[in-house]
């Protein structure tokens, strides 16, 4: 079984924050105090697209051999 993974952007600011970014989910991005924080948080945020986009009907091609019937 083939499961389709996202790519996580992850740089830090010049400020020291860290910012991490997932390109293939409109909207996913988010800042954190450190590395592994910023990782939880858009690992985080990337369920809650996700679950949103299941609510709503949205075929998601991302989890379609996650289930079967």
């Amino acid at each position: 079984m083939q499961v389709n993974k996202f790519f996580i952007d992850l740089e830090q600011e010049d400020d020291g924050r860290w910012i991490a970014e997932i390109a293939e989910l409109s909207g996913a991005m988010v800042y954190g105090e450190s590395q592994q924080q910023a990782l939880a948080k858009v690992e985080a945020l990337e369920l809650r697209i996700l679950a949103d986009r299941l609510n709503h009907g949205e075929m998601l091609p991302e989890l379609e051999l996650l289930f079967a019937a």
